[in-house]
């Protein structure tokens, strides 16, 4: 149980990391808040796909390699810059569901494995990148409050009112090699006062970037887009707030996030402004024209659509071949009835009927 407390605002929580437990296991809600934003994303882009010409079957696959490959980078990159923490236990490395993922890592981690399946299911990268960043958005929205149950992602001292503390700040702040790291970066804490809510800041501005690149989505330009927004927007607020922080990921004395963060924000910005000159400069409307809109993209449904078709009617044909036998039957005992009734046919009658006959063009002649 930690107890978090905003003395400005007057709130005091009290929360316990595990949710509930089944028998042995304990489930926690920091594992919850990742699933939910992993899910709330993955139904986000699948309701996408037709506006950025994205077969929903194929970006299923695309998804769940990602959240896969997003899960392993995000723990591999914490542990790479906090192998102090784990040499000496190796077994702690895959308890995820103890916090220690970090996002920067399982961005790079969902997009290698994504493009992977992207290419191999001969889809489009871009317009699955702009689909996908936006889900990012919300999953790190979502994903950040885990860090709140776990009373971690804060920063240093604050004077506002929405400044927060706690048992486990005070420890953490506490703690002399905790102490001597910060001091090297320039910063001196008090463990007793109220520290930044950097997981809050965090979650807030993913959530208003998701908000308006969702809103600039049907203006948008060229494939990739999004993307490259998505990119200089998420590492501006990420290389801030990183500079709060009193936990980052350091390598010597830099703050190895932030510096990918700001690496990414002037890579994205420079990227996009030189596509946005060209397509001025073409002064063509079909230059970079977007996927969705494009023959290739019309035929692809088409081929796939085709595809589904023959698989529907071999699903159809296999049963109805199923079927014959009990026809094939039926028609035998059919064909068995109609000759029993011709055999048990009057002799007699047919005579008759063959002598009306001949009288009858006997008759006609006359």
């Amino acid at each position: 149980m930690n107890t978090v407390e905003f003395p400005g605002l007057g709130l005091t929580f009290h929360l316990n990391r595990v949710a509930f437990q089944i028998g042995n296991l304990s489930v926690t809600w920091y594992g919850i808040l990742i699933t939910l934003g992993i899910l709330l994303a993955m139904a986000f882009a699948l309701s996408q796909c037709k506006k950025f010409g994205v077969i929903p079957d194929k970006l299923i696959d695309v998804v769940l390699g990602g959240v896969v490959g997003g899960i392993v980078g995000a723990r591999l990159y914490y542990v790479a810059f906090s192998w102090d923490t784990f040499k000496n236990d190796l077994g702690s490395i895959i308890k995820t569901w103890e916090g220690g993922m970090a996002i920067y890592g399982g961005l790079i981690g969902a997009i290698l494995v994504g493009a992977l399946i992207v290419k191999l299911r001969k889809m489009k990268l871009l317009p699955v990148l702009d689909i996908a960043c936006m889900g990012f958005l919300i999953g790190q929205a979502i994903g950040r409050w885990g860090n709140f149950v776990n009373v971690e992602a804060f920063g240093s001292n604050t004077s506002l009112p929405w400044g927060m503390t706690g048992e486990r700040v005070t420890s953490y702040l506490s703690n002399s090699a905790n102490v001597e790291t910060l001091s090297k970066l320039g910063v001196t804490v008090d463990a007793l006062a109220s520290v930044h809510p950097c997981f809050l800041y965090e979650s807030l501005w993913c959530a208003l970037g998701f908000l308006l690149l969702f809103l600039y989505s049907k203006h948008r330009k060229f494939d990739g887009e999004l993307f490259l927004m998505y990119t200089a927007w998420y590492g501006l607020g990420r290389g801030v707030i990183e500079g709060l922080r009193t936990d980052s990921l350091l390598l010597g004395s830099i703050r190895v996030s932030q510096l990918l963060a700001f690496i990414l924000v002037v890579v994205a910005v420079i990227v996009w402004l030189a596509v946005r000159s060209k397509i001025k400069r073409a002064h063509d409307e079909n230059y970079l024209k977007l996927y969705v809109k494009t023959e290739a993209y019309q035929n692809e449904v088409a081929a796939y659509e085709e595809k589904q078709a023959k698989k529907k009617n071999k699903k159809t044909g296999n049963a109805t071949l199923t079927e014959e036998p009990a026809a094939d039957s039926t028609s035998d005992e059919s064909a068995t009835e109609i000759k029993e009734l011709e055999s048990d046919t009057d002799p007699a009658e047919d005579t008759a009927d063959s002598n009306d006959d001949t009288t009858g063009e006997d008759n006609t002649d006359e």
